[in-house]
């Protein structure tokens, strides 16, 4: 059976039953028919945040199909309550960009999924839309109060840097012109349009702690300049209280289950190559206020998602992991070997072990945090065992565990070794929070830390637009911000081209965008898009509804 065949054949619990299991109070559940809930704030506790031990997972650079970092994520925590560790999966929700794109679906695969699986890949609880009215309607503000001769603060449109979102792939929207048509239809000015999970709006909520926090960092973003210079956030056109509204049922993380009916709070969706990658703190701390243990997952591959969870995410929040699980799989392994996409289903130790290095630079990348990492590989039916076997010697030479995981066709039985050996580092491990970089340090140097340690670059460079923007930073005291970089997932270097593990390169940042508001600056670097394209076969022409009601197509 494919994905949505096995998600059907499962039988789901009615939500109130696994509110019941966590001992959440009816009047505390805002329920969203008999399957997905929402839950408030109030059920975050710290002290029991403090206690829980919280499981990071990443992935080595992937292939575009991905590498089933969620899958395992998923069948991780099922194993790990087969094991009798009361679990909950933290995980992002998807955007439609993916699911009507490339990659379809964001839920797991197989036995190892989140459920129901059209209702989170498709709109979901309305986060997205919320997210995206909220951040509109700033836009919208922005331009109202530039074409208004009365009710206006002198905003220069020539500085504008805010664009407007959508959540869909739409190339012919990311650069447009507002405002034509005459006088009665605003000021003409260039703008464009970005995905939704790469908007300021998105990573604000991602990283807020409670209402007043979401309405403090949504304040604070940065809009441009008056004519006489001065700096425009969106407190100055009085518009982050009716944002703050839009999102008041956003902020809340909703209640799911997996498969084997173990509980997923699924929040969020920033995307790591162009945001931070990683589901809400707010939605962390209370699966680590309900659960013993907590596994969570970060967008793409360690250097990006990882480095920004850990960076970004668990400095503003104030938690760290336990231990670190390292997603690999034999094909991704051949392709950084050079063994070509069509092919990588071809058995080739060859090639595996010239793209192991891949998967070398990773586990150096999780140490660099004090962290004790953890491999799994992702078990696919075309895998040998020649190949699997080289996986693991090559990381017993290197003191690391390896652990063969078959989640996608077993669920949570095909991770109980791995469960067991997460716990084991897990109860070991003494939480003492180690970040790549201080946020007093210059701009440049936590760029060229992040660069140097994470990537492997030798140097970076910067455009004069990317200089000018540097400028900027420092005038309007900024540079004390946390810094996420957008880079492309492909290539650990800003070259998509570049496998493996590529050496001597040069990363070029070409422009460094403010979101002041969410607490970083973003250093855009390579070809990189904040509003992606549809693929020549998109799979939106494969999704479906039969006269039934039933989604066809959805993967």
């Amino acid at each position: 059976m494919n994905d949505l065949e096995i998600a059907r054949s499962i039988k789901m619990k009615h939500i109130k039953e696994i509110c019941e299991f966590l001992n959440i109070k009816d009047d505390d559940v805002i329920y969203f028919g008999k399957y997905k809930a929402k839950l408030p704030l109030s059920l975050i506790n710290k002290e029991k945040v403090d206690k829980a031990k919280l499981i990071l997972v990443s992935a080595i650079t992937p292939t575009p199909a991905g590498e089933g970092k969620t899958t395992v994520s998923i069948g991780l925590s099922m194993a790990l309550n087969r094991i009798g560790k009361k679990t909950i999966v933290a995980l992002r929700e998807p955007s439609l960009g993916p699911v009507f794109g490339m990659k379809g679906g964001a839920t797991g695969g197989g036995y190892s999924q989140v459920l129901p699986m059209e209702d989170i890949n498709l709109h979901f609880n309305g986060d997205f839309s919320a997210v995206e009215k909220a951040h509109n309607l700033l836009a919208a503000m922005i331009d109202n109060n530039i074409q208004n001769k009365k009710n206006n603060i002198g905003i220069d449109p020539r500085t504008v840097t805010f664009k407007r979102v959508m959540d869909m792939n739409d190339r012919s929207l990311r650069n447009i012109i507002v405002g034509l048509g005459g006088t009665s239809n605003g000021i003409p000015r260039e703008t464009g349009f970005d995905i939704t999970a790469a908007s300021e709006v998105m990573a604000i909520l991602c990283l807020s702690e409670n209402l007043k926090h979401l309405k403090e960092k949504l304040s604070n973003i940065f809009i441009g300049y008056t004519y006489d210079k001065k700096p425009v956030f969106a407190r100055d056109i009085k518009a982050s209280g009716a944002m703050t509204v839009l999102l008041k049922d956003a902020i809340m993380p909703n209640l799911v289950q997996t498969t084997e009916h173990t509980h997923a709070l699924i929040h969020g969706g920033p995307f790591a190559n162009i945001a931070h990658g990683c589901n809400s703190i707010i939605a962390t701390k209370m699966a680590m206020s309900l659960a013993d243990y907590v596994v969570t997952e970060a967008g793409f591959a360690f250097e990006l998602g990882a480095e920004k969870f850990l960076d970004i995410k668990c400095r503003y929040a104030g938690i760290f992991p336990d231990a670190a699980v390292l997603v690999a799989t034999v094909r991704a392994l051949k392709y950084h070997g050079g063994m070509s996409i069509k092919d990588i289903t071809k058995p080739s130790v060859e090639y595996l072990l010239k793209g192991i290095e891949n998967l070398e630079k990773h586990l150096e990348n999780i140490m660099q945090f004090g962290i004790k990492p953890v491999v799994a590989i992702n078990k696919f039916s075309t895998d040998t065992k020649e190949e699997i076997d080289a996986i693991k010697n090559r990381c017993k030479e290197l003191n690391v565990d390896v652990f063969e995981c078959d989640v996608w066709g077993s669920g949570g039985a095909g991770a109980i070794d791995l469960a067991k050996k997460v716990v084991d580092i897990a109860e070991k491990n003494k939480k003492e929070p180690k970040f790549i970089y201080d946020l007093d340090w210059s701009v440049e140097k936590k760029i060229e830390t992040i660069a140097k340690k994470m990537y492997g670059a030798v140097h970076i460079d910067y455009t004069s637009k990317a200089r000018k923007d540097l400028e900027k930073i420092y005038k309007l005291g900024f540079d004390k911000l946390a810094v996420c970089i957008a880079k492309t997932q492909k290539s650990l270097s800003d070259n998509p081209e570049l496998l493996g593990r590529p050496k001597d390169f040069v990363v070029t940042v070409r422009q460094i965008e403010i979101a002041s508001g969410a607490g970083f600056i973003i250093p855009i670097t390579g070809e990189i898009m904040r509003m992606p394209g549809l693929p020549e076969y998109p799979a939106a022409e494969n999704i479906d509804i039969d006269e039934n009601g039933n989604v066809v197509g959805l993967f």
